[in-house]
């Protein structure tokens, strides 16, 4: 019975004589409907047609409201069905526990407070990831289906829905399609090898300074964070200057030095910021700069907590060096550190700040508004910053930038078992 009657918001509690929450339910349903009326039904279908007057209807705020109004009927379908559930659960203390159902309003909210207070504030983190996360998630996606480009910027013109032609154009039309090819190239190279090397470096460093032989650990220790206590902005603007091909240190003063040092090995001027190749090779070089204090950091801990019985059953075998590190070391540091390293690449992946401060994904372009050293976040920078903004393709390429790095992360994570806790 109170099922059938909560098909009505609040009658099911009404009927279990709980007036109050009833009352409150009721009023809340008669609200949501009330909404609908007004504007809901206007809403969504603004949403499907995206207006239709220039100037009178803009498109983009249709397409936003007509989004929140999907998330207002999904957040009351789920108030709706949680009030049906309470209905049931009541009637049922009721005839089970009768002691434990509310007598009146007071304590009702008191009972309530008591049982489902965990529920309660999971319910406001659910609907704050809800607007806050998952609406411009999905305002985006469905920018990915329209026509939204420098040709169709509202209120002037109207946004129209094109389906999968947004797609097509990335992938079928040649110059879309070389322009992606080669900044998604470059992206995976740059994440690889940019990571790697900062992996490798931080690694190397922790193992080296905790050899025991190791003399001024604290001093040298605090040389090896420099890189890492001073802002990362500040250091790439630094290095933009430093790699300067014409007043640089690096080609004023360092290269010099080297061929004084060494003059039967002569190397000449170095164009790091106005060939492709050696912008490349430079950006790569900061990273590992950049990156290595904090893997530093978390291997250095790791290989405290290594117990010493472990090396010393190693040394009784006859096991050299390399073997302790390749059999004992990197394993132990592999099972502690795996997902923090996969974190590494993820996020040089969208590592924005390197490229564009170095050289503002430069020098040159690879067409549509693409440096020759753009990765795929900077180049949906461009695309919607430029005098032509593009946002469908931006739009595009941030759901496949996603897909990639979720994708990635969730196999790569599931491989080394990174979550799991044993005992």
């Amino acid at each position: 019975m109170p099922g059938v009657l909560s098909l009505i918001p609040g009658l099911g509690q009404i009927y279990n004589k709980q007036y109050g929450k009833g009352i409150l339910f009721m009023v809340l349903g008669f609200l949501f409907v009330f909404q609908i009326g007004y504007n809901g039904i206007e809403a969504i279908s603004n949403l499907i047609t995206l207006g239709s007057v220039p100037f009178e209807d803009h498109s983009l705020f249709l397409l936003i409201i007509g989004v929140l109004q999907i998330l207002l009927i999904v957040l009351y379908i789920a108030f709706y069905i949680i009030q049906i559930i309470d209905a049931h659960r009541v009637q049922k203390l009721k005839v089970i526990a009768p002691e434990k159902v509310g007598k009146n309003f007071l304590e009702v909210l008191r009972n309530g407070y008591e049982i489902g207070f965990p529920y309660l504030l999971l319910s406001f983190s659910y609907v704050l990831m809800l607007f806050a996360i998952v609406f411009p998630v999905i305002v985006t996606v469905l920018i990915v289906f329209t026509d939204y480009d420098f040709n169709h910027i509202p209120p002037a013109n109207i946004i129209s829905w094109t389906g999968l032609e947004t797609f097509k154009k990335i992938f079928t039309l040649s110059i879309f399609r070389k322009t992606f090819f080669s900044v998604f190239s470059w992206t995976v190279i740059w994440t690889l090898c940019g990571t790697t090397l900062q992996i490798v470096i931080g690694v190397v460093t922790a193992l080296i300074m905790n050899r025991p032989t190791i003399r001024f650990k604290r001093f040298i220790g605090v040389i090896l964070l420099l890189p890492w206590a001073v802002p990362g902005f500040i250091t790439i603007l630094t290095f933009s200057n430093i790699f300067n091909p014409s007043i640089g240190a690096i080609n004023t003063q360092v290269i010099p030095f080297i061929n004084n040092l060494l003059p039967f090995f002569e190397i000449g001027m170095i164009p790091w910021k106005t060939d492709p190749f050696w912008t490349k090779v430079a950006i790569i070089l900061i990273q590992g700069w950049l990156g290595y204090p904090y893997i530093y950091v978390l291997v250095t801990g790791i290989l405290q907590s290594i117990p010493d019985e472990m090396y010393e059953a190693a040394s009784i075998d006859g096991a050299s060096v390399l073997q302790k590190i390749a059999n004992i070391t990197l394993p132990q540091v592999l099972t502690v550190a795996a997902p923090v390293f996969i974190t590494q690449y993820t996020g040089n992946f969208n590592n924005f700040g390197m490229i564009y401060l170095f050289n503002e994904g430069g020098p040159g372009s690879v067409g549509n508004g693409a440096g020759t050293t753009d990765i795929l976040i900077s180049w949906i920078y461009k695309l919607t910053t430029g005098g032509a903004p593009q946002y469908n393709i931006a739009a595009t390429l941030t759901i496949f930038v996603s897909f990639i790095v979720i994708g990635i992360s969730l196999v790569i994570f599931k491989r080394f078992n990174a979550f799991e806790m044993e005992d």
